[in-house]
This record gives C-alpha cells, structure tokens and sequence, in this order.
C-alpha cells in the first residue's frame, strides 16, 4: 500500500524544516490503534503516541499525546489545562473539529492550534511516532521537534 501522500502535518514539517521521517504500514479498521502501529512497525510501543482531543466545561479544545500503551488520566489531564474537568471527546466530533479522523490524527496541523501536551515520559526518547495525518503512516520525530512545532508543554498525563 503506497499513501506516499503529502498531509497537512509533513507540509507543516517540510516548511519550518524540521528532521523527520515518516513510516509507512498497512492497516484495516480494525488495527488502527496504537498498539496495533506499534506491532506492525516492529517498534516498542512505549514510542509509539496516539493523539486524544478532550474539551473541558467550557467547552474549550485540548490536544493530549500520550504513549499508545496508556490511557489519558483525566485528573491529571484537566490539571494541566487549568480546568476543573476534561473529557474526551465523542469520535463523530474529531474531525469537523480537527480535519482528521479516527486513527489518522495528528498533532499537527489541525484545523487550530490548540492547547497540547504532550506526556513527559517523551523526553526519555531520542524520537517518538506520533500520526502523519493518515491513517497508515506515522511520523518519526524528536520529542522537542514536535514541542517546538505544535508549541506545546511536557506534562504528567498517565
């Protein structure tokens, strides 16, 4: 399966000319969780991070990268966002708010910039995955990289 596409994330990459490579594997509906990711790219899963979209009570969007192996602690979740909660939001939401769909979303290059953090556990890698955007492709980057591009925060989030 070739997806050798260009999404929003790579052009966004491309342009501030950031280090990074993207890997590509095959997929179905069923296996486009982090874990399966991690499984056919023969690479720990512990850096391998899916992208959660959660809103607090005033209906404020947060962006939230966490290792594949985790679920997001939502205490802690609202804590760095300085909410009193958070929720995630429903799938049918995910794109008309992103423009990416379930198992193809990315960190960057949203449809808005908004609030991410990503889990500290990031900095204990030289790269992490994170979506390219697509379902059956993934972005290998450097933790920092991907700080500095989506202009996000380290936080305890598992």
């Amino acid at each position: 399966m070739e997806v050798n596409l260009k999404t929003n994330a790579i052009r966004i990459l491309e342009s501030k000319n950031i280090s990074f490579e993207t890997v590509e594997y095959e997929f179905n509906e069923e296996e486009i969780d982090a874990v399966s990711v991690a499984k056919k790219l023969g690479v720990n899963l512990e850096i391998v991070f899916k992208t959660l979209v959660a809103h607090n009570e005033e209906n404020n969007f947060y962006v939230f990268v966490i290792p594949g192996c985790y679920e997001l602690n939502l205490k802690k979740a609202a804590k760095a966002c300085n909410s009193k909660k958070i929720e995630l939001i429903k799938v049918k939401e995910l794109q008309p708010i992103t423009g990416y769909i379930r198992g193809g979303c990315s960190p960057i290059g949203m449809k808005k910039l908004f609030p991410t953090f990503i889990d500290e556990s990031a900095q204990l890698f030289d790269y992490i995955y994170v979506s390219a955007g697509v379902r059956g492709m993934q972005i290998k980057i450097s933790p920092s990289d991907l700080l500095n591009v989506i202009n996000g925060q380290y936080s305890d989030l598992i």
